[in-house]
């Protein structure tokens, strides 16, 4: 699963699960890229993002809200945009897709239409981790996840901008290999974890 799902959501909700399920074990793994479930025996998988056809099982979660944010230091120094017309002059912290390399462009939604820009930046990260710290750094803005910057919206860190100019939330799906390969433990699992993702990655102020 995505590494700050995997740290600020479900690793502190371990415990429960483990106390109510004693006879279950779990191997964790967090990372960015797109996993193999068959190739690498993978019983399970958390993906955010448009799915392609992998012709395997998919449960899908919900959607996480994406919002706009920068630091008030570049806003101090480069202003708030209002519009999307006022992108062209603003900075953007890239982001790289840690799978294809693909640079995502700056996106949002006008009457019901996804448009998108290339944003100029002059830095370009491929994790989460590095995407959110250089914005805190006051590099440019960035899109992410409200549920990933909620602590540092709520301590004035970041700030949102464009409001009204969102990108599509993006879907939450959980993935397994065919059914009938399924466990009943991983079925446990699965449910578990997705009460778990479908309160604690929507409850977020604005979203």
């Amino acid at each position: 699963m995505p590494g700050r799902i995997g740290r600020l959501i479900l690793a502190p909700a371990l415990p429960s699960f483990l106390e109510a399920y004693p006879e279950i074990d779990i191997e964790l793994g967090v990372t960015d890229r797109a996993v193999d479930l068959v190739g690498e025996g993978v019983d399970c998988v958390l993906r955010v993002g448009l799915l392609g056809d992998s012709g395997l099982i998919a449960r899908a979660i919900g959607t996480l809200p994406l919002i706009n944010v920068a630091s008030p230091d570049y806003l101090a120094r480069h202003g708030s945009p209002e519009t999307p017309a006022d992108l062209r002059r603003h900075w953007a912290v890239n982001y790289a897709s840690p799978s294809t390399g693909r640079v995502e462009p700056w996106e949002w939604v006008d009457q019901g239409a996804l448009r998108a820009t290339p944003m100029r930046g002059r830095v370009t990260v491929n994790s989460a981790e590095a995407y959110i710290a250089c914005c805190l750094a006051g590099l440019g803005l960035i899109q992410i996840p409200a549920y990933d910057v909620r602590p540092h919206l709520e301590a004035g860190e970041l700030v949102e901008v464009l409001r009204d100019h969102r990108a599509e939330p993006l879907p939450a799906t959980l993935l397994y290999p065919h059914r009938q390969h399924l466990s009943r433990r991983v079925q446990v699992f699965a449910e578990w974890l997705e009460a778990l993702l479908r309160d604690a990655l929507h409850g977020t102020p604005g979203a």
